[in-house]
């Protein structure tokens, strides 16, 4: 949708913020990313003084490594960066030729690594951009995502003498344009196949299950994703299973576990599974990488046969439109 009626003297700002990305995949580079990101207490709620000397006497020895590893398997070698920074990149761009207005000025930029929110907020406000719309790409809310942006942003407007009028676009775990923008990408990518999926899994990230159990509403979200999701799907009876993935350390994490219900599936016969991420907007180490190679690879040891990943919305007709729809929405008064 063209955006306009908007006042020629005024100038909007819409800030997208993914997760972060590393810069490359060998050790320095790896260990900035993951400093940064493994430093942040809305990521880990320990003891800071403890967590200090686990992450900067073990992990970020060992752990650049194995993450670096993983990246190299799924990098842009063309562009000499992640997937999740060219997806990024891409749905800006487009989503800035959907709306069409010069004065909506559309930015993009990762709570870890580069480019960084207060770049973001910065070029905004050097672009003349009065307000800004701020849209991270997390549909399911959690304190350790969303609402860390938040506070990032906010560290960024400290020091901001002129600072810009703020909105966030909220959680939209359930949005019926996000769910329609969903189906469609799902079922298109299963009328692809040449193979029918017995069993059809939803695997969110993973959170620790203490953090849920403090409040964080995350768990609900993804459930609620699941069900509005499995009303739009048109799918013969399949039931969809929700799943958590990426779980680290010996805590307990959010249950079902992807990899260990994959296995067993396989070990108890189905041959075809299809797995859908929607917690991801784009696709990035954790869906190219950990699911789509490392899942994969367990369950067809496991005895399986067909295995696949639906793409994320990444920066598709149906993702924009999606995008365009929902920061349209949240303009409204501004516009």
């Amino acid at each position: 949708m063209t955006i306009t009626n908007l006042d020629p003297k005024s100038k909007i700002g819409i800030l997208l913020v993914n997760l972060g990305t590393p810069e490359a995949t060998d050790y320095w580079p790896m260990r900035a990313y993951l400093k940064e990101f493994l430093s942040d207490p809305r990521v880990i709620e320990t003891n800071r003084a403890l967590w200090w000397v686990i992450l900067n006497g073990i992990i970020l020895t060992v752990r650049p490594k194995k993450s670096g590893h993983a990246y190299a398997q799924i990098w842009n070698k063309e562009k000499n960066e992640s997937p999740l920074k060219t997806f990024s990149r891409d749905q800006a761009e487009k989503l800035s030729q959907s709306i069409g207005n010069p004065n909506i000025i559309i930015d993009w930029v990762m709570r870890y690594g580069h480019p960084a929110i207060a770049q973001g907020l910065k070029r905004l406000k050097e672009h003349g951009c009065d307000k800004v719309l701020v849209f991270p790409l997390y549909p399911q809310y959690s304190a350790t995502t969303t609402a860390s942006v938040f506070d990032k942003v906010a560290d960024a407007m400290k020091t901001m003498r002129w600072q810009p009028t703020l909105r966030y676009v909220p959680p939209f775990y359930d949005d019926p344009i996000y769910i329609k923008a969903l189906a469609k990408r799902t079922n298109d990518y299963i009328s692809s196949l040449d193979w029918i999926p017995e069993r059809i899994f939803v695997s969110y990230h993973g959170l620790p299950q203490e953090y849920c159990d403090k409040g964080d509403p995350y768990y609900q979200h993804c459930i609620a994703t699941t069900d509005a999701l499995q009303s739009a799907l048109n799918l013969d009876g399949v039931k969809l299973e929700t799943t958590f993935q990426s779980r680290v350390g010996r805590k307990e994490w959010l249950k079902p576990y992807t990899d260990k219900t994959i296995v067993e599936a396989a070990k108890t016969g189905t041959k075809n599974i299809l797995l859908i991420s929607p917690a991801f907007i784009s696709d990035c180490v954790e869906t190219l990488e950990e699911l789509s190679i490392g899942v994969a690879q367990e369950f067809k040891q496991a005895g399986g046969q067909n295995f696949t990943v639906a793409p994320c919305l990444n920066a598709s007709d149906t993702s924009i439109k999606m995008l365009n729809a929902i920061v349209t929405r949240e303009l409204q008064g501004w516009i």
